[in-house]
């Protein structure tokens, strides 16, 4: 999510406006300390211009 988010160049603050939570909210949620709701992985990925699968789905390591 954060190279996506970088892609666009925004900043943790400008996504956060963009889908209605606080910065620091972003902060975890890229720090893997945070599960969104699914209603915000979708404002998250409207917003990056991607899909659930390329922002939030985990490949199992085999």
């Amino acid at each position: 999510m954060k190279a996506a988010r970088a892609a666009k160049d925004l900043s943790q603050e400008e996504l956060a406006q963009a889908v209605g939570v606080t910065r620091q909210t972003i902060g975890m949620i890229e720090a893997g300390k945070y599960n969104p709701t699914l209603n915000l992985c979708i404002a998250i990925c409207k917003a990056l211009s991607k899909t659930l699968d390329e922002l939030f789905w985990e490949e199992d390591e085999k």
